[in-house]
């Protein structure tokens, strides 16, 4: 199974052949790679196997927990309520949530939640990580809570909550949870296999996560710190995305399934400035609102240079060199799996995997691959 299923198109061989040598190597285990080139899927492949033990193969329509990428699809569900007029992200998050105006928060903004600079970047102590579980509970708390920097001043990433903050504002305005205006509005149209946690009937083609050999500890981090108390509230370990708990919650930061080609199906839309295969989703103008920056510093939380969009990262080389600067969004999930949303070229890349590496933001197999993307486009030696 060191050879990818699937198809590209010719000039993009050199993309099959970068996933055929990772596969060869061992890297990975089981993945799936689509890029959408204004509307054309020039590239569409998975190879590889859904578990550890190499004995189940990674098919077409494997899914697996996205992590973070997830976090991409509640912002486009933001960004629905602003294009339809119902959610203004220059307005008081208080305007529609009105208790998160306690303890400071009056004047925390819409897009400050969309960029993680809202200063409320988990739930202060104690938590559990099935705290988060309740999501109605949990968001009530996160209104109650003090924020922990000065919103706006910063970007603090919102790891586990921001599905929970982001959520709020989508169930109050529609009285849908996340996770039904993801199904309704998003996933349907789009006709795309991409859920917030996982249906009984679609368990038995989801792929474990594979936890990368080392955890992160963050009790080595100095317990005053934004990110001791981010990371600490609630603790959690990557087992727990293969558990029957997390499958069933409603996370929108971080339990998203899916694969490579829902993955790109969601996201399109915004890299062809709205314009989705079955209609627009979006309007153009709302579609480059993601692309005003909110933050260009160090993260308090993950330590990472970012520049922030409304609701998504924005390319910059001191985050990752191998992304083109230019009107490019993008965010991936733990262990190495990517999103991006190139606007300039209509390019949508997306790429799942279950085998987790060790980096905070993609991976060196992530790397290759959009590099390999990229040159198949003619954009510089993205090596």
């Amino acid at each position: 199974m060191t050879e990818p299923s699937g198809t590209t198109s010719a000039s993009f061989e050199p993309v099959r052949d970068a996933v055929a040598d990772q596969l060869r190597r061992g890297a990975e285990v089981g993945l799936s790679l689509v890029v959408d080139v204004d509307g054309e899927k020039v590239v569409d492949l998975w190879g590889g196997h859904r578990d550890a033990a190499r004995t189940q193969p990674w098919q077409r329509d494997t899914i697996t927990n996205v992590w973070s990428i997830t976090k991409t699809v509640t912002s486009l569900a933001a960004l629905l309520l602003v294009d339809s007029g119902e959610l203004d992200p220059h307005a008081p998050v208080a305007r529609y949530w009105p208790e998160f105006a306690a303890r400071g928060k009056r004047e925390v903004e819409v897009r400050h939640l969309l960029s993680h600079t809202s200063g409320v970047s988990g739930l202060a102590h104690p938590a559990r990580l099935e705290d988060l579980y309740d999501v109605r509970a949990a968001a009530a708390r996160m209104a109650a809570q003090e924020p922990w920097w000065r919103p706006g001043t910063a970007s603090g990433y919102h790891v586990l909550n921001y599905g929970h903050l982001v959520g709020e504002l989508v169930h109050r305005l529609t009285g849908l949870s996340l996770r039904e205006f993801v199904d309704r509005h998003i996933a349907a149209p789009l006709g795309a296999d991409f859920r917030i946690g996982v249906r009984e009937a679609d368990l038995d083609r989801v792929s474990d996560v594979i936890a990368p050999a080392t955890d992160f500890d963050p009790s080595a981090l100095d317990h005053r710190t934004v990110a001791h108390k981010t990371f600490t509230g609630p603790p959690f370990d990557a087992g727990a995305a293969n558990t029957p708990a997390w499958r069933a919650a409603d996370l929108g930061a971080a339990n998203g399934h899916g694969n490579a080609r829902s993955v790109t199906e969601v996201l399109a839309p915004i890299s062809r400035a709205g314009d989705a295969e079955r209609g627009r989703l979006l309007k153009p103008r709302t579609a480059e609102l993601i692309l005003q920056e909110q933050s260009n510093g160090t993260d308090l939380v993950n330590g990472l240079h970012l520049r922030w969009g409304i609701g998504y990262a924005l390319a910059d080389p001191r985050t990752a060199a191998w992304i083109p600067e230019g009107r490019v969004a993008f965010w991936g999930g733990w262990g190495g799996s990517m999103a991006i949303m190139d606007l300039d070229r209509r390019v949508t890349i997306g790429y799942v995997m279950n085998n987790m590496g060790a980096d905070i933001l993609g991976s060196p197999r992530a790397a290759a691959y959009v590099s390999a993307v990229y040159r198949a486009l003619g954009v510089g030696d993205r090596s």
